[in-house]
């Protein structure tokens, strides 16, 4: 890993799921920086801006539609790949609608992930 490789936000409220996804981003070759909450998330912005987001939706707080919408707020392109244990179908219109790259529903695959992580890091070289 080298310093040009891009950093990807992981924020989710639970430790093990920050842990796994951190794991196998490294293996993948990304740096990892992992929030419990979507306003610790918000707060590291001014410091360091990731190539891309994973936001869980259901967290205490803020959860990751709203964190999303305030990204757009202060437009701050960061892409976004939303997770969730949701079976709730209207999310996927809702995480469509502000602009998330990609819904996943957990359990999801390492190669669900890994796709939707290259899917936003391409969509973010697009609009530079």
């Amino acid at each position: 890993m080298t310093s040009a490789d891009p950093i990807i936000a992981v924020v989710d409220d639970e430790s093990p799921v920050r842990t796994m996804l951190g794991r196998l981003l490294r293996l993948a070759d990304y740096r990892v920086s992992a929030f419990a909450s979507g306003e610790e998330f918000l707060a590291s912005l001014a410091a360091q801006q990731p190539a891309c987001a994973i936001l869980d939706i259901h967290m205490p707080g803020l959860s990751g539609l709203e964190v999303q919408s305030r990204l757009r707020a202060a437009h701050m392109p960061i892409p976004v790949v939303f997770i969730t244990a949701s079976d709730d179908i209207s999310l996927d219109r809702s995480a469509s609608e502000i602009g998330a790259v990609r819904l996943l529903r957990k359990p999801f695959s390492s190669d669900e992930l890994l796709e939707a992580v290259g899917l936003a890091l391409r969509s973010a070289g697009d609009r530079t």
